[in-house]
């Protein structure tokens, strides 16, 4: 029911964006967000949006360099990664929360993509 497309290989520096798209009755009035995993790491929050479009929340590590967005109505996350660094290499899964807001902890969200990988090189 979620589709993640985007990532890719890219220089440190450098950008991508992900777009996740959603089935409307799963996810046009819930939060989307997006959380990262690298090998032999646990999964870790990235950003969330709420249902809106409207409040959006991100983990320092990426603050100010990474954008989410999601329009009103819409059922489709995108997450713009700007600056790119080695440690940002992961495997980046869309998730829709079980509510209308985004809460930055894997328990509060019900429906996850298979993910796409984003490897940046040094």
């Amino acid at each position: 029911q979620l589709q993640a497309f985007g990532g890719g290989l890219v220089q440190a520096g450098g950008s991508l964006t992900l777009s996740c798209s959603a089935s409307r009755r799963t996810s046009s009035n819930n939060g989307m967000a997006w959380f990262r995993q690298a090998p032999g790491k646990e999964r870790e929050f990235v950003a969330a949006v709420n249902w809106n479009g409207g409040t959006a929340s991100y983990a320092d590590s990426v603050k100010g360099r990474f954008t989410i967005s999601k329009q009103y109505g819409a059922s489709t996350v995108y997450l713009q990664m700007n600056s790119l660094k080695h440690e940002d290499t992961a495997v980046y899964l869309c998730a829709v929360s079980r509510g209308s807001s985004g809460p930055s902890y894997p328990g509060g969200y019900s429906y996850w993509g298979q993910g796409t990988q984003v490897t940046v090189s040094s």
